[in-house]
């Protein structure tokens, strides 16, 4: 089910200036208010229609209930008056006589509707928690299902983050919440009729229910107004909130928690948790408080107005115009009056407060990708050759920045080529690996994937052309063998194939020490027993996971940089054997990986400054050379210090 669009814009269109205005600001409002509603109706259908059904056979009955309950307890009252007043004639107020049996018959019905109420009740509860589970499954998978297809550009904006971060707070409860609060609505409603039914028949006192129901109408402003007011500020403070969550998430992160210790940064932290809570605390009391008094001040009239009916009813009991029972019936309409034209109100102003926060999951959903295939019949990738890739003219700055990273550059890798790709730190290097990879689009220029524009392919085509390892690469908390396979989920080989790339990688000796080989499950998120790697063991199980992949182009992202040398030099030994036939791109700091490329292009400030082999740029004397003899003399330096030392 695609998602509406977002109604952001109906909350902040400005208030009407005058009744010109009105129409067409109430529509706009309840225009949002109700494709809110809708959308949460059809997401609950998707999840299971029997929940619907479900909760409108419970508010029907919840609904009338109280209204059934409330006339055999007049009647039981009137009746027992009735049996121990014989002067007064009972057929002037209701068509039961006195009578042992038909005292039993009531009381007997009374109790069963209670146990008829409690079961209910409780299937009510079950309902609501078991679709609340599923509820969330559905929303939950939703969200994730729309982060897998959204742009790596996305993640990069903060706009992005308080859209990810409201919509999945509100993927828990709001849902079901929402829902329950409707289907509350219609209970209440089928109460509310029943009883100014009943409180129009009371003699002299028809008009005493609209009375009630006026005196609320101030409350529902009160609520309505401040609901608005609560989710603005919720809305308008959402980076305070993700500050705070930052801030003490922080405190519990374990990959940070040495660095905290150590420096001492624990009250940082806390300090400025505290700074950043005070500031919203500050509004959302004030916010409260106001809520607060005015519902008081509004308490107090009802009260009062509770409080003159409540007598007038006393004074027909007097008079002996009405019995015991019909007093109980008619003062419990004017109770059940006020209370469910307040719990009418408060209800709706939860939900359309509610519906607000749903907006946050549906802005979410309505997130626009913008890397998809530029045809509409998309190109595919040939696989199981080797690829000719060519830079024309690109330029590229991430979103939301004016500075170019990477600065018109003009490249050609051919078919079966080593390119490998140096330069300083901030160069250019891993957001050209990126551009390649099609997670981002130059902003200006093209780059070419056997002369075709890369934009032009199949997003997901593209994507099983590479096979990479990246600078960040991911640590998984799954066994050692699933760490693995996820170079290629869809490849069916056997558990030969992922030893096979654990030797590659030269991670195979560790994995065999581990307490259960390759079935060890890593990280001690969710097992007692999982393994905490090292840098370097995860960054040997990131190449395996490379060498499992059989990709047309293999990337390494500076692949070896956790690495010893001797490590370094036998892992190299194993790539020489994986990319012959096959376009393979190193990105790497050490230049001794370098020396057998079939290209070295060197990049600086996001632009090409030389390009050629080993020979052909160590004889050029230019910035390659500075590089490679700055490192080779460290290295010669480092040996001689050593020989030294030991002779």
């Amino acid at each position: 089910m695609p998602p509406p669009r977002s109604n952001f814009e109906y909350e902040r269109v400005a208030p009407p200036k005058g009744l010109r205005d009105v129409p067409r600001y109430l529509k706009e409002l309840l225009g949002g208010f109700f494709s809110r509603m809708f959308y949460i109706f059809r997401l609950v259908w998707d999840t299971g229609p029997w929940i619907l059904v479900m909760m409108t056979l419970i508010a029907v009955f919840q609904g009338l209930m109280p209204i059934v309950s409330a006339y055999i307890s007049r009647y039981l009252l009137n009746a027992l008056q009735f049996g121990f007043n014989s002067g007064m004639t009972a057929q002037k107020f209701f068509d039961f006589r006195f009578s042992t049996d038909s005292v039993f018959f009531l009381l007997i019905f009374m109790f069963v509707l209670r146990i008829l109420n409690t079961v209910i009740s409780q299937l009510s509860n079950a309902v609501t928690r078991i679709s609340g589970e599923k509820i969330v499954r559905c929303v939950k998978v939703r969200i994730m299902r729309k982060a897998q297809t959204l742009d790596l550009a996305s993640f990069d904006q903060p706009a992005f983050y308080e859209k990810l971060e409201n919509a999945n707070r509100e993927a828990g409860n709001r849902p079901i919440q929402i829902l329950s609060a409707t289907f509350n609505i219609i209970s209440t409603i089928i109460k509310l009729i029943s009883y100014i039914a009943i409180l129009s028949t009371v003699p002299g006192m028809w008009w005493a229910s609209i009375v009630m129901v006026l005196v609320s109408v101030p409350s529902a402003i009160i609520n309505f107004t401040y609901r608005h007011k609560n989710f603005m500020y919720m809305r308008w403070r959402s980076k305070e909130r993700r500050q705070m969550n930052y801030y003490s998430s922080t405190m519990v992160n374990k990959d940070l928690v040495k660095e905290i210790r150590i420096f001492g940064l624990g009250d940082t932290f806390i300090g400025r948790f505290e700074e950043v809570f005070n500031t919203y605390y500050a509004g959302i009391k004030r916010l409260i408080v106001m809520e607060n008094v005015w519902h008081v001040s509004i308490a107090v009239i009802s009260a009062i107005v509770n409080c003159i009916f409540f007598s007038m009813v006393a004074f027909m009991v007097l008079a002996g115009r009405i019995l015991i029972g019909d007093y109980t019936l008619f003062t419990d309409a004017l109770t059940s009056i006020s209370s469910n034209v307040a719990s009418l109100i408060s209800t709706s102003a939860a939900i359309y407060e509610g519906t607000l926060f749903i907006d946050n999951l549906i802005s979410f959903m309505n997130e626009k990708e913008s890397i998809v295939p530029a045809k509409a019949v998309p190109e595919k990738v040939e696989h199981g050759k080797p690829h000719t890739i060519e830079f024309k003219n690109v330029s590229f700055a991430y979103p939301g920045t004016d500075r170019p990273v990477i600065k018109n550059i003009n490249l050609k890798f051919e078919p079966g080529e080593t390119v490998v790709l140096v330069g300083l730190n901030g160069a250019g290097k891993t957001t050209l690996i990126k551009l390649l990879t099609r997670l981002y689009d130059p902003t200006e220029g093209v780059i070419l994937l056997d002369g075709k524009d890369l934009r032009d392919y199949d997003v997901e085509d593209v994507y099983k052309t590479f096979g990479i390892i990246f600078q960040d690469f991911g640590k998984y908390a799954f066994t050692v063998a699933e760490n693995i396979r996820f170079g290629d989920v869809g490849r069916k080989d056997g558990d030969e194939a992922v030893r096979r790339a654990a030797e590659q990688s030269n991670a195979s000796d560790y994995i065999n020490a581990l307490p259960n080989g390759y079935d060890t499950p890593l990280m001690r998120h969710f097992e007692p027993n999982g393994m905490e790697l090292s840098i370097g063991q995860w960054q040997k199980l990131a190449i395996a996971r490379a060498f499992y992949s059989d990709s047309d182009i293999l990337i390494l992202d500076e692949p070896t940089a956790s690495l010893d040398a001797i490590a370094e030099q036998e892992i190299f030994t194993e790539f020489d054997e994986l990319r012959k036939n096959k376009t393979s791109i190193f990105v790497s700091h050490r230049l001794s990986s370098a020396v057998m490329a079939s290209k070295i292009v060197v990049l600086e400030n996001g632009t090409v400054v030389e390009e050629g082999t080993h020979d052909e740029l160590m004889r050029a004397k230019g910035k390659y050379y500075t590089l490679f003899s700055t490192q080779a003399k460290r290295y010669i330096e480092s040996r001689d210090q050593i020989e030294t030392d030991n002779s």
